[in-house]
């Protein structure tokens, strides 16, 4: 379990109070916010807005290349100047802003600004990505540059962030946004003039987070979220202090202490002896004929790593109790009730990341000790390796028992309350506190890369996708600039039959906000790996988002999307599928013989077909009865037909709908098709709320 500090105020606020109070002290010097520094690339456009901070009603002036502007500092202490770049020279130039002092920001280009935002696969960074060390040693370019937000969630929205512009080469772009860097690399060498990228992002978050509180009160159901979180974020300290004493007084009444481990390297270590210890099935609650039901009970499990070369392997342990964590006989980490973040939390897996210099080939050794003063401590969910459950058979073993207690005295051991949120989770913290920071910086457009964090609620993504996209655009004042984003790779073990699950309804509901004007979508279902939520592959996701802008803003005449369902029509028990964007024509790739599990141990398995005798793979067909089967597909021209001869009357087809699907329909550019399906029978996600 993660420890979790007991405060009077909440650290999300901690951000905004620093910010607020370094902004008041500041005035009386002319100021800049952090984005608008040393090596920044300015937007090649009509008004460029520059802005900052000095005493109210004081005078200050900028110039840049030729041009000068006045403006005076307002009651607040913000002034805005607005430049004309649109016919500038790419630089570079110094920009100078004088008042009371003067402030001299160098090396600044102007040209194309991107930001690139959303979770940890926008992230993820270029130096572990495939292809890493090459990338890096040939990177070396002055005219692509990155700004990177720093993290930071704040419940108002903050005036300034933390950052700074650098050029990428050898020894900085291992740091750039992976996506983002392939994505700018590709537009800087096609067109030839500076290009900026904003790398404003933060892993395991929703998109709520990324919204304004304007644009989340338009929607009662992430109004009331909102709230309900703020609330248990202000309320926690208080119910967790009140716990933490609570039940430290009931220990020591009832004589609950913990006693020492005298050898934890006899449950813990490699070749202990199993013989004698007790097998438990989890989840649930850690219970077995022979253990006590209190005291202190230690599980063992073996942990199988076949190949060599991992960089790390996350575990995630959702024990709700006070347990101590040893891998390899090696202590993680301990909790106890001061710790203990509370019921009800991802914070209760982990997550326990081991590092490659204690993973070993073959076999592993996880063991566990809860301490048990009130009762057996509880699995809410299955323990997992990464995505790999781990199954191998727990077996459990006392190393101590507490006297037994009345019914009356055990129910009066205090409960921990539910756990507060993490604050990035929280609506409108993000936005709050990493994008308005940067508002009105001028931009060219957006690529995304999130959606994972909210696939248990896709349904309702399809409303709150296209608000983050919207709300941008209006918070911004830049017209509908391009939003391009990601549809969510494959990933998770293959299944062998067609089956309902969250991620294939997250992608369509990404598919759904093409509806909003100006947005495009880089279909990824190629390039996953089932046993890890981050493919390595980058280069292909920022290509693939650099073609759509390439030829939706920069007149590029290219194929830019993949071939995406226009329509059906049943005929003799058929079903005929017709696809836009079929450009060169609609093309079965060959399937490979096996498929990526992990790219960074070149873990593969077998890929076996789930219609072996198709020309087309991933299609699936049901009758009215709703039950999904495998079909035989095979091209005609811009159509796909599609068939089973055990749905002699079909209804609806569906493409690539799983979580980690087997398809191979391209087009003759190369670019995948889309997943998507022809019914509207309900999603499993359809009440899915946070």
């Amino acid at each position: 379990m993660m420890c979790y500090s007991v405060v009077k105020v909440p650290s999300f606020l901690a951000f905004t109070i620093s910010v607020a109070l370094s902004a008041s002290c500041a005035w009386a010097d002319v100021r800049l916010p952090a984005i608008i520094s040393n090596h920044m690339v300015l937007k090649r456009t009509a008004e460029v807005p520059i802005w900052g901070w000095a005493d109210p009603g004081e005078e200050v002036e900028l110039t840049l290349n030729g041009q000068t502007l006045k403006a005076k500092a307002g009651d607040d202490g913000r002034w805005m100047v607005r430049l004309d770049l649109q016919n500038s020279a790419p630089g570079p130039f110094d920009m100078t802003v004088e008042g009371k002092n003067k402030v001299v920001v160098a090396d600044v280009l102007v040209g194309e600004v991107w930001v690139a935002g959303g979770q940890s696969n926008m992230e993820w960074t270029l130096g572990s990505t495939i292809g890493a060390p090459e990338e890096i040693a040939s990177s070396a370019n002055s005219m692509l540059r990155q700004f990177l937000v720093q993290k930071a969630a704040s419940e108002s929205p903050a005036e300034d962030c933390k950052g700074s512009w650098v050029a990428a080469s050898p020894q900085t772009s291992g740091g750039f946004t992976a996506v983002g860097y392939y994505f700018g690399k590709a537009i800087q060498k096609e067109l030839k003039v500076p290009v900026g990228i904003i790398n404003d992002n933060y892993g395991g978050t929703h998109s709520e987070a990324w919204t304004s509180g304007e644009a989340i009160d338009s929607m009662p159901d992430l109004k009331a979220t909102r709230d309900r979180l703020r609330k248990t974020l202000e309320e926690y300290p208080q119910k967790k202090q009140a716990f933490v004493e609570g039940m430290e007084a009931w220990i020591q009444k009832n004589g609950r202490e913990d006693k020492p481990v005298a050898d934890a390297a006899a449950y813990a270590g490699m070749d202990v002896s199993t013989k004698g210890w007790f097998p438990v099935k989890l989840p649930g609650p850690v219970v077995a004929p022979g253990l006590p039901r209190t005291g202190a009970v230690w599980l063992r499990s073996d942990v199988d790593v076949p190949t060599k070369g991992m960089q790390f392997l996350t575990l995630f342990l959702p024990i709700d109790g006070y347990d101590s964590v040893y891998w390899n006989g090696r202590l993680l980490k301990q909790t106890t009730c001061r710790d203990f973040p509370g019921k009800g939390s991802i914070r209760c897996y982990g997550p326990y990341s081991i590092p490659a210099s204690e993973i070993r080939q073959g076999r592993n050794i996880l063991a566990i000790r809860l301490y048990e003063p009130a009762g057996p401590a509880l699995f809410t969910g299955v323990p997992r390796a990464d995505t790999k459950v781990l199954n191998n058979g727990w077996v459990a073993r006392a190393e101590y028992e507490f006297p037994s207690l009345d019914a009356q005295t055990v129910a009066e051991a205090p409960e921990p309350p539910m756990n507060p949120p993490m604050p990035q989770n929280v609506a409108c913290s993000l936005f709050n506190g990493m994008i308005h920071p940067i508002l009105p910086y001028a931009i060219t457009g957006v690529i995304w890369y999130q959606g994972e964090s909210n696939a248990g609620r896709a349904y309702q993504y399809r409303d709150a996708f296209p608000l983050v996209i919207e709300d941008w655009r209006k918070q911004w004042n830049q017209g509908a600039f391009p939003f391009y984003f990601c549809q969510l790779a494959n990933f998770q073990e293959k299944n062998p039959q067609p089956d309902e699950t969250a991620w294939p309804e997250l992608r369509e509901a990404q598919s759904m906000s093409l509806r909003v004007p100006n947005t495009g979508q880089a279909v990824l279902i190629d390039i996953g790996e089932a046993g890890f939520i981050h493919p390595r592959n980058k280069k292909d996701v920022g290509e693939r988002l650099a073609k759509i802008a390439l030829a939706r803003d920069y007149g590029r005449d290219i194929p830019y999307s993949g071939p995406t369902y226009e329509s059906m029509q049943v005929e003799s028990g058929k079903i005929l599928v017709k696809f836009t964007h079929a450009d060169g024509g609609l093309i079965a790739r060959p399937l490979p013989d096996t498929y990526v599990v992990r790219s960074d141990t070149n873990a593969i398995a077998p890929l076996v077909p789930n219609s072996p005798n198709s020309e087309l793979e991933g299609f699936a067909i049901c009758g009215a009865d709703r039950k999904w089967l495998w079909a035989d597909a095979k091209i005609d021209g811009d159509t796909v037909i599609v068939w089973s001869d055990k749905v002699p009357a079909p209804v609806a087809v569906r493409y690539a709908w799983a979580s980690n699907p087997t398809c191979n329909l391209y087009n003759g550019a190369g670019l995948p098709a889309s997943p998507f399906r022809t019914d509207d029978f309900p999603p499993i996600t359809l009440n899915g709320k946070y």
